[in-house]
């Protein structure tokens, strides 16, 4: 029968969080099991199975300190021949250490304000130029963050709201354990008598204080130093009662104590395995699923499946590189076997920052600017650590190994509710926005799940074939008038990129480009160019009756819904009228580019002058009512979260459903390395391998069964990439392109052309049938596509520049 503590606890799975009374109740509450159930089922309803953990370095600043507690060995007193403080070189050598093995964050930990007790600290900082160590620990983890890429976490102690400010400046999180509410251990005879800033009222007002400045923060309590339950429950409430306020507490530390030799308490007894697991279970079912609960995973080794039935979301930080200077007899565990013990407790290990997802993902709020940009570009759209260096565009580094495919059936450890919208998806039924965003989060064996899922409609969609276009890119001009804070290829003296020549080519060298195209077997000319200020729709027109005029054969896939609806607005006509005289003119289809990500909160940030996301899907449906057809693009990994995304495929799928117009979708990862927004440090640096794979993945799913087509865009995905995509859900590699200047002009660097041949090499090395296809999916002639093979070699392009709109150095 249940008692009413049992039904208290049972409740939480409901969403009642237990009231304070409620909650002193369940201090004398022993059945562990009850406990641990409950706690369990609230983490996976609020972390799924995601595990996450921090790689670190620990940077011990300084062992001195003012305070005496009874079980610590972190504290030392001065020893003679020693400095009291690191050296800034060494600090640098630590954090270079772990940037090196791919470390992340800068953990920062150091005694209480040493100077007020010890002379030599006090001597020493005044020689390093500083008064305290909280200004010393400012300029050394100001430095380690601009030096190594670490985001410095920072653990100085009791702290002035002063303090907190400075430090939030140049740290991305900060802490401090409360450890306990419990004044008694002040007293003689306690754990804490004789240290001033373990009095728990300072410590909560430090805690405070950081909410009311907007720093993601650190604590937790220390079990096993003569509290008592109910003091621990205490101690709880109140750092629920300062997250309730400022929502500033992002993981809670429950922290087992180990007897040490050397302290006052070497001979004490340590909490039992129950106790903690008790504890943990408790911090859960009072803090509810969202919180992140850590145990350090060194302070109780073989233990992992047992802490995850009690609630725990996160390992805390582990280092390849250093010790735990504060249990420096508790070796960290290898990563690999951590991985490998959360996934045999049916969970995924994931990195994350100093800083949690929630807060990294809401920079203006959270974090200062030096701060921000930092975290932008060392996390994934999640607010994660990225996977792995690879970007976009670079051939440099080899994306990361990724499982994207299993003969393995077993799908028991897929969470029903990922089953249930991939069944859905497959089924052709529309997803809500949550739920794709839900599939664009999946990690690890459901990663692997979504994947497989899209690959099996792709087959069943598409069979085996993967078709591309062969094809010649023509960009007529690089100048223009908008301001988009992604594009690295516009030029003159509007635009926001320094970087090369603006050009403007005469109709002679775009008609030589086509013929030559022609001559190599393209099916298609695919044009489009920057805004430039002096263009109008006759310009776009004369373009058209141009090629046709020399070659009436080659399609014209050209001009994105911006020029467009700039063409018509400087002729003063409507777009459909505008659209019908294109199409005199000789143009065939129309890219539908320019989309970036439709949605408008994005797109003022991203590009406030360009048209917006209703205007984008205007002129796409006005081309549809025309009879063209058209593709359809999103550009992501910048700014933009997962939720734009899924509102992107949802405009996307809505059109199509009206029109039937769109003849595939090609996503576009954002090129990081020479655009604006990223070098202003507002961009990541565009999706990571998964996230990439993903979009593939998920469109496929999504746009089931509406959008038949998913392009892999090989000059931005490498082949690597590219095979990878194919394998989750895409079925086209798109145009061999023969130019290619958007892309390059960002910084990517694999190529501008493929051939028939890499291309059919490719398609078949993974056990497919390459076929080529004109614009439209219809098949050229043998003739076409017998010339596409040993082309010859193109003529150098000339660029002619536009002398009048560069901008003066």
């Amino acid at each position: 029968m249940l008692d009413n503590r049992d039904r208290i606890i049972r409740a939480t799975l409901d969403g009642k969080r237990p009231s304070r009374e409620e909650a002193l109740s369940l201090a004398g509450f022993s059945e562990l099991p009850v406990l641990l159930e409950t706690a369990s089922q609230l983490r996976d309803h609020g972390h799924g199975n995601l595990i996450s953990y921090s790689k670190n370095v620990f940077i011990p600043l300084t062992k001195l300190c003012r305070d005496v507690c009874h079980y610590c060995t972190f504290a030392q007193p001065p020893k003679k021949g020693e400095r009291a403080y690191l050296t800034l070189d060494e600090m640098l050598d630590i954090a270079r250490a772990g940037a090196d093995t791919g470390c992340t964050e800068a953990l920062f930990t150091l005694g209480d304000k040493p100077e007020l007790r010890y002379t030599v600290a006090k001597e020493e900082l005044a020689s390093l130029g500083h008064n305290t160590t909280l200004e010393y620990l400012h300029e050394a983890a100001n430095l380690v963050a601009k030096e190594t890429g670490l985001l410095p976490h920072v653990n100085p102690g009791v702290m002035t709201a002063t303090d907190i400010k400075n430090l939030r400046e140049v740290s991305v999180s900060q802490g401090i354990m409360l450890e306990s509410i419990s004044g008694r251990l002040m007293e003689k005879g306690g754990v804490h008598f004789g240290s001033p800033d373990k009095e728990p009222t300072a410590r909560l007002e430090t805690i405070q204080l950081a909410g009311k400045e907007k720093v993601p923060f650190t604590s937790g309590i220390l079990i096993g130093i003569g509290e008592t339950r109910l003091e621990r429950i205490e101690s709880l409430l109140a750092l629920r009662d300062l997250q309730d306020e400022y929502g500033h507490i992002q993981e809670l530390i429950i922290q087992n104590f180990r007897a040490k030799q050397g302290t006052k308490m070497e001979n004490s007894p340590e909490p039992s395995f129950d106790d903690l697991l008790w504890t943990l279970a408790m911090t859960r079912i009072l803090f509810g699923p969202e919180m992140d609960v850590q145990a350090p995973p060194n302070l109780t080794p073989d233990s992992y499946k047992k802490l995850l039935d009690a609630g725990l979301s996160d390992w805390g930080g582990v280092s390849p590189v250093t010790l735990d200077h504060v249990n420096p007899e508790a070796p960290w565990p290898e990563i690999e076997k951590l991985s490998e013990e959360t996934a045999s407790a049916g969970k995924d290990l994931v990195e994350r920052l100093a800083i949690y997802p929630e807060y990294a993902k809401n920079p203006k709020t959270w974090l200062s600017p030096q701060m921000s940009t930092a975290t932008m570009q060392s996390m994934d759209t999640e607010g994660f650590a990225r996977d792995g260096n690879w970007s976009p565009g670079d051939n440099e580094i080899e994306p990361p190994v990724v499982t994207i495919s299993t003969n393995d059936d077993n799908h028991n450890l897929i969470t029903n509710s990922i089953r249930e919208i991939v069944g859905k998806a497959r089924t052709g039924i529309e997803l809500t926005e949550q739920e794709i965003v839900s599939l664009f989060k999946v990690r690890g064996k459901e990663f692997t799940y979504v994947c497989d899922a899209a690959n099996q409609l792709r087959e069943e969609v598409s069979g085996n074939t993967i078709r591309y276009v062969v094809n010649r890119n023509i960009n007529y001009t690089n100048i223009c008038y908008f301001k988009c804070q992604f594009c690295a290829f516009s030029k003159g003296k509007l635009s926001e990129n320094l970087r090369g020549k603006p050009y403007d080519l005469g109709l002679d060298e775009v008609v030589r480009r086509a013929r030559e195209a022609w001559e190599r077997g393209a099916t298609e000319a695919c044009m489009q160019g920057g805004i430039h200020p002096d263009y109008t729709g006759e310009t776009y027109l004369e373009i058209c009756k141009a090629i046709k005029k020399e070659l009436p054969e080659i399609h014209l896939h050209a001009f994105s819904p911006l020029e467009v609806w700039q063409g018509a607005e400087t002729l003063k006509i409507s777009v459909p009228e505008f659209l019908n005289q294109l199409k005199q003119a000789g143009l065939g289809t129309l890219p539908g580019t320019a989309a970036e990500i439709l949605d408008d909160e994005v797109r003022a940030d991203l590009c406030p002058d360009k048209i917006n996301t209703s205007q984008w899907l205007s002129v796409i449906e006005d081309a549809h009512r025309e009879g063209f057809t058209t593709t359809s693009t999103i550009m992501y990994g910048h700014m933009e979260k997962s939720l734009s995304w899924a509102k992107h495929l949802l405009h996307l799928r809505h059109l199509q459903e009206r029109t039937g117009g769109i003849t595939e979708f090609v996503p576009l990862p954002f090129v990081h390395m020479e655009a604006p927004i990223y070098l202003k440090g507002r961009a990541r640096k565009g999706p990571t391998f998964r996230e990439a794979i993903l979009m593939h993945a998920v469109s496929r799913l999504v746009l089931n069964p509406v959008i038949t087509n998913i392009q892999v865009s090989w000059v931005k995905m490498g082949e690597l990439g590219s095979s990878a995509c194919l394998q989750a859900g895409a079925n086209d590699l798109g145009g061999t392109l023969m130019n290619e200047s958007i892309s390059r002009a960002a910084g990517a660097s694999f190529g501008q052309e493929m051939s028939p041949e890499q291309m059919d090499k490719l398609i078949s090395g993974l056990g497919r049938t390459p076929q080529q296809r004109n614009t439209v999916y219809g098949t050229p002639n043998d003739e076409r596509t017998n010339k596409s093979y040993s082309a010859p070699e193109l003529e150098p392009i000339v660029l002619q520049t536009a002398q009048s709109y560069s901008k003066k150095r």
